[in-house]
């Protein structure tokens, strides 16, 4: 989707058309904290991109209109898109809210060619939602990735078989999907700016200096991608973030607001029937350094009390009382289905089972009264 966020805001406020439109955190005139979420292709001219400091957005467009990030809004239309989309294959997967991969080989026939196929997908997304969608089609995965952000926005880009190469190589290698820029700078030292300058190294060599990581790129360069597009509709992870008004140094309020986001994850991983066995704590300072620090437990768990815990370990090794922090976030991946498993904390807490009933009483409760009906204390 193009500029999905901030094109759902011009849709549903007319007045909006045509004018910067940038949606994420209150800018508070210059002096707010957060970041970019998305933001409108007038936005884009002034330099404004997502995950840019809101801050510095405003500084570079302030007469933007600046709007809260609806995510139920967003969600809903999300899902009419995907709706669509498998009215024309049933092989999809979900990159992202606004992103995906559809495999049409097998069902293009049945609307004439694939060009046909791309052209009737856009027409009913356009039509359907009033927003346009950028394509892009290839014969892998990662070409048809960076076809359709070339092709931004309302963009239809076709590259066939016999062109890949021809396409591909005059790009900057940063294009390549998982070369970030520490990845580019790297590369640029020994001469590497394209794609295929990559496409040109000795493999062997190249796998040598690079390991797995360079290997998979230069595959890539070369325009190999086999991996196949994933049917799933399952979450792979579930996160909460938030970023404090002023940067804060006072431990006990940053653990505060690390069991309020510990308390959030639990109750969706709940909700949705899962647990996770990789518990991760993202920190953010001022000057945005941003870290993240993991713990994978042997058993997955939906527990507050296990993801507060695997978390405030871990920000110990930070020394907060040396250190002000910007933002913390609490973030579970590695999901299965919830049952009930032993956690990483058993041997000091209530069996397994107990624990389960005890958390579903907790969920009720809050379900009827409100979030703050009830308030964990620290562990």
């Amino acid at each position: 989707m193009d500029a999905f966020f901030a094109a759902v805001e011009q849709r549903d406020h007319p007045a909006y058309k045509g004018k910067p439109v940038v949606v994420g955190a209150d800018p508070k005139g210059g002096k707010g904290r957060g970041v970019v979420a998305a933001c409108s292709y007038e936005a884009r001219k002034f330099g404004i991109h997502s995950a840019m400091p809101i801050s510095l957005a405003y500084r570079k467009c302030p007469g933007a209109v600046y709007l809260p990030v609806d995510h139920k809004k967003y969600e809903c239309i999300s899902d009419e898109i995907f709706q669509i989309l498998q009215r024309f294959s049933p092989d999809l997967e979900p990159i992202s809210i606004d992103e995906a991969f559809l495999d049409i080989t097998g069902s293009y026939h049945l609307f004439g060619s694939p060009e046909d196929t791309c052209r009737e997908i856009k027409e009913a997304i356009k039509k359907e939602t009033g927003l346009t969608a950028s394509i892009g089609l290839a014969p892998n995965k990662m070409t048809a990735k960076i076809a359709s952000n070339i092709g931004k926005p309302d963009g239809f880009v076709i590259v066939s078989k016999n062109e890949l190469l021809n396409f591909l190589h005059p790009l900057p290698v940063e294009t390549l999907w998982g070369v970030g820029e520490k990845t580019r700078e790297e590369f640029k030292k020994i001469g590497i700016n394209t794609i295929g300058d990559l496409a040109r190294q000795d493999r062997l060599g190249f796998l040598r200096d690079f390991g797995k990581a360079g290997e998979h790129a230069w595959q890539l360069a070369n325009g190999r991608d086999p991996r196949e597009v994933e049917m799933t509709t399952e979450a792979k992870s579930i996160s909460h973030e938030y970023t404090f008004e002023e940067d804060v140094a006072d431990k006990e309020e940053i653990l505060d607001v690390l069991m309020e986001l510990s308390e959030k994850v639990s109750r969706r991983l709940r909700k949705e029937g899962l647990k996770g066995k990789t518990i991760t704590l993202k920190i953010r300072f001022p000057g945005f350094e941003t870290f993240t620090r993991a713990t994978t437990l042997e058993a997955p768990t939906n527990f507050i009390e296990d993801i507060y815990q695997c978390c405030a370990i871990k920000m110990e090794s930070f020394g907060l009382h040396k250190k002000r922090v910007r933002l913390i976030g609490v973030h579970v991946s590695n999901l299965v289905g919830s049952s009930s498993q032993p956690s990483l904390f058993e041997s000091e807490l209530p069996d397994p089972d107990k624990r389960e009933k005890l958390h579903e009483a907790l969920d009720k409760i809050k379900d009827k009264f409100g979030e703050k009906a009830i308030k964990h204390r620290d562990f």
